[in-house]
């Protein structure tokens, strides 16, 4: 008989496996429809659609292993991790999806609100905080958009040997800042940058990523704390904004 291993579980979504099948549980019936879309639009390899009945939505499991995860060494090649940034080049290539994505103003917005939480709950300290605003704020400037997948963390990325086996979680997939994927991708994992872009074929401002990890960790830690992550201290997240000082 099969287990059920739970994947993630907490009160907006639910992530459950059962042999090679991924039973996905969303409040948000939007974030699935989106997931649906992208990934059937998306030139890269993807996980094979099942069947859906809301709240439900059932995939294939990709073969493979992850890429990495956050806080942890990568074990995969360097060839690999340039294999990632090819196939985050071709997604950059395609046709833009039909969603917006949130605007710089939305963004700024969140960062405001987030960095406040943190100094006022004293959850990180103050300087910390400020540094890397001033830092996460210069990625806020124009960009022409492309097709991103929006939250395309290390883990989401799946390799076998030297080659893409799929990418999952598209539910955050829309229009925005080509860097952006590049930083989520290579988020505490700042020596695997270099392969990253020479795989994605074209150089890129360095500075932007390293804002964008900042923009990043700042407006995680409230969500992760409130969600049972465990202690602020240990997150990844809080590690990287330390290491950007």
């Amino acid at each position: 008989m099969e287990e059920v291993e739970v994947v993630v579980a907490h009160s907006e979504r639910a992530t459950l496996r059962v042999g090679d099948v991924f039973l996905k549980i969303d409040a948000d019936q939007t974030r699935i429809d989106v997931e649906v879309e992208a990934m059937a639009l998306a030139p890269i390899p993807t996980p094979e659609v099942l069947w859906r009945k809301p709240p439900v939505l059932a995939l294939a499991a990709v073969g493979g292993t992850a890429l990495g995860r956050l806080g942890e060494p990568s074990a995969a090649s360097p060839a690999a991790w340039a294999a990632a940034g090819a196939a985050v080049r071709m997604l950059h290539d395609a046709p833009l999806p039909p969603w917006p994505g949130h605007s710089i103003d939305e963004i700024a917005a969140h960062l405001d609100a987030e960095c406040e939480w943190l100094v006022a709950s004293g959850v990180l300290p103050a300087d910390l905080v400020t540094r890397n605003r001033r830092l996460a704020e210069t990625a806020l400037r124009p960009w022409a958009p492309v097709f991103t997948h929006g939250d395309l963390q290390v883990d989401h990325v799946f390799v076998a040997g030297d080659e893409i086996t799929g990418v999952i979680d598209w539910s955050e997939a829309s229009q925005g800042d080509e860097l952006f994927d590049l930083a989520i991708l290579t988020l505490g994992h700042k020596e695997r940058l270099g392969d990253v872009v020479a795989g994605y074929g074209t150089d890129v401002d360095r500075e932007l990523i390293h804002a964008w990890w900042s923009l990043r960790c700042l407006t995680n830690v409230r969500w992760l704390a409130e969600h049972g992550y465990g202690s602020p201290d240990e997150f990844p997240e809080v590690a990287v904004l330390r290491s950007q000082l």
